[in-house]
C-alpha cells in the first residue's frame, strides 16, 4: 500500500534526468527576455536624451526670451520679493536735479462718461529722464599736404581727434568716441562684434561692420599702448603684488590670462604660456618686492623677490 502510494504521488518524469538541450533552450530564452528589457530601457534613455539634446539646442538659439523657464516657478502669484515686517523703507527714484523740459497735461474739458463739466482741483508733478535723440556728428577736416623743400619727403597736417591719416578711398572714419564705444561694448560688456555693430547703428544712426570694429579694436590698442607701458611699469615699482593666471582661449587655442594686482593698479596680460618667462614680461625677472602668490612652480623663479603663500582661513566651529 505504502508503495503504491509513492508511486501514484510521483511525477511522470521523477527519477528521469532532463535533457541538457532543453535546460540550454530555458536559459537562452530568459537570457532573450532580459536582453529585451535592457533593450526597452535603453531606448526609452535615448529618447528622452534626444529630447533633452533639441531642448538644450532650442534654448541655445532661442534669442528673444533667453531668461524663459521651461515650467512655472513656485507657487505662482505676484513675483518678486515679499516686503516682511522689518523690510524698511522702500526705496524709490530720486528727483531729477534739474528739468530740461516742462509739458502740460490738461483735464479734458468734459467728462467722458456723462458729459459733465470737469473742475480743476489741482496740479500734481510727474518726471520722466530719458535718453536724447543722438544725430552723427560729422567732422571734415581739411588737411594740408605738402613736401619738404630740402628733403623732398612727403608732409601732412594732422588734427587731434583725427584717428586715421588716410585719405583718398580711405578717407571716410568714424571718430573716437565711436571706438571708445566699441571698445567698452565688446571688452568690457563682452558683446560680440555684429551686435555691438547693431546697437551702434540702431542707437545712434552710424553703419559699421563687425570687421570695420576689429580695425577700431587694434587702433585703440595701439593708442593705449603708451598707457598700459606706464601701468606696467607700476607694477614693476610696486612694493607689493598679487599675481594669478587662468586659461584663456586665443582662436580656439589654448592661451593664459595672467593678472597682476596691486592696491591702485590691475594689469592684464594675454600670453601663450604659463611659465617664468610669461610672468617676467610684465612683472620683470628681477623684482624684489612682496609676491602674494599660491603654490604655482613659475613664481619660485623670483629669486629676488619676498614671497607669501595665499592662506585660507578657514571658520572655526564652537
Amino acid at each position: 500500500m505504502a508503495r503504491r502510494k509513492r508511486d501514484r504521488g510521483a511525477s511522470p518524469e521523477h527519477g528521469r534526468q532532463r535533457d541538457p538541450r532543453d535546460v540550454r533552450i530555458e536559459r537562452l530564452e530568459r537570457d532573450k527576455a532580459k536582453l529585451i528589457e535592457e533593450r526597452d530601457h535603453w531606448r526609452r534613455r535615448s529618447e528622452h536624451l534626444e529630447k533633452e539634446l533639441e531642448a538644450a539646442q532650442r534654448a541655445g538659439r532661442r534669442q528673444a526670451a533667453p531668461f524663459a523657464k521651461d515650467r512655472p516657478q513656485g507657487r505662482g502669484g505676484r513675483p518678486g520679493r515679499r516686503s516682511g515686517a522689518a523690510y524698511g523703507k522702500h526705496g524709490r527714484r530720486r528727483l531729477p536735479t534739474r528739468v530740461d523740459q516742462t509739458h502740460a497735461a490738461p483735464l479734458p474739458s468734459t467728462c467722458p462718461d456723462c458729459g459733465g463739466t470737469v473742475e480743476v482741483t489741482g496740479t500734481a508733478c510727474q518726471y520722466q529722464e530719458d535718453l536724447p535723440v543722438v544725430r552723427p556728428l560729422v567732422r571734415r577736416f581739411d588737411i594740408e599736404t605738402g613736401h619738404c623743400s630740402q628733403c623732398r619727403r612727403r608732409m601732412q597736417g594732422r588734427h587731434r581727434l583725427q584717428t586715421s591719416d588716410a585719405l583718398g578711398a580711405a578717407g571716410v572714419q568714424l571718430g573716437p568716441n565711436v571706438a571708445a564705444l566699441g571698445v567698452e561694448l565688446h571688452t568690457e560688456l563682452g558683446m560680440p562684434l555684429a551686435k555691438a555693430a547693431r546697437v551702434i547703428e540702431t542707437q545712434f544712426g552710424l553703419s559699421v561692420t563687425a570687421g570695420g570694429l576689429v580695425h577700431l579694436l587694434h587702433r585703440s590698442a595701439g593708442a593705449a599702448a603708451p598707457s598700459y607701458a606706464l601701468l606696467r611699469e607700476q607694477i614693476r615699482r610696486s612694493p607689493m603684488v598679487t599675481p594669478d593666471e587662468t586659461s584663456w582661449r586665443v582662436r580656439a587655442h589654448l592661451h593664459w590670462l595672467w593678472a597682476f594686482t596691486t592696491a591702485e593698479t590691475t594689469v592684464y596680460a594675454i600670453c601663450d604660456g604659463r611659465g617664468f618667462d610669461d610672468a617676467a614680461s610684465v612683472l620683470g625677472p628681477d623684482f624684489a618686492g612682496v609676491l602674494v602668490r599660491d603654490g604655482w612652480a613659475a613664481y619660485r623663479g623670483f629669486k629676488k623677490a619676498l614671497h607669501q603663500t595665499c592662506l585660507l582661513f578657514m571658520p572655526i566651529s564652537a
